[in-house]
């Protein structure tokens, strides 16, 4: 799968959030797109799975050649596509194990046996380091921070897709968590060849979850591009000069 990017504009409620950014992610790379708070990088997260609240003013947004303009969340998440949110939502009534197994065979899986499904699920929970009576427990409902970023990752192993945005994975975290997470998350990305589009603007996680391809996004545009030498001079310089050059 390639996910493609194009000279995309996009408003909510009027006002103009990102401002004609590119970008390419690949199957099997790891992107970390990096900046300040307010640069528009959660829009962008939202944008590409369908909110209704992103308004695309111009460009696009292209999976393996295909426009998604109109299609609607479910069906992009059917070509392949996952979001971890940076807060997920709790809901209450709607069993967390009851939506996953719903979700996999929405995602066109339906040879898997529910005993296998069990099982993958509790083996996931497991590598996570989670409590088994999750497997009782309504969606998110009164989960920790930590909870809630873990139960995103099980869904993430179990839903399989072919590429994922992490929206701040490693918010509400401790450094253990961290570490389980990001362990899990490179276990799946090899496993699976999964594509992996990380949004951040702290350094932390990507000393466990190493990124081929490193952006840093100002004011709704990607200003700069890189590698590891770029994390390693934002860690030293901060976003302080970008921002300089933008308002120049």
């Amino acid at each position: 799968m390639i996910l493609e990017i194009k000279d995309l504009y996009v408003s909510i409620d009027g006002k103009e959030i990102l401002k004609g950014l590119n970008l390419v992610v690949k199957q099997g790379e790891t992107h970390v797109i990096m900046g300040p708070n307010g640069s528009g990088k959660s829009t962008l997260a939202r944008t590409i799975m369908g909110h209704p609240k992103s308004t695309v003013t111009k460009g696009d947004i292209i999976v393996d050649g295909k426009s998604l303009a109109g299609m609607t969340t479910d069906k992009r998440a059917r070509l392949g596509l996952f979001l971890q949110f940076q807060n997920p939502v709790e809901v209450e009534g709607v069993g967390f194990i009851n939506f996953l197994h719903l979700a996999k065979q929405s995602s066109g899986d339906t040879t898997t046996s529910t005993k296998d499904f069990m099982k993958e699920v509790k083996g996931s929970i497991a590598d996570l380091k989670m409590d088994e009576d999750f497997i009782g427990r309504s969606l998110n409902q009164n989960f920790s921070g930590g909870e809630k970023k873990k139960a995103e990752v099980l869904q993430l192993s179990v839903l399989k897709p072919k590429i994922a945005i992490l929206d701040e994975p490693d918010s509400g975290l401790d450094i253990d968590a961290i570490k389980i997470v990001s362990a899990e998350v490179n276990k799946i990305a090899g496993k699976e060849n999964l594509g992996l589009l990380i949004i951040t603007h702290y350094s932390r996680i990507l000393s466990f979850i190493k990124p081929q391809f490193v952006h840093v996004m100002i004011d709704g545009k990607i200003v700069a591009d890189g590698g590891q030498e770029l994390i390693e001079k934002l860690e030293k310089e901060g976003y302080d000069s970008y921002i300089s050059k933008k308002s120049v």
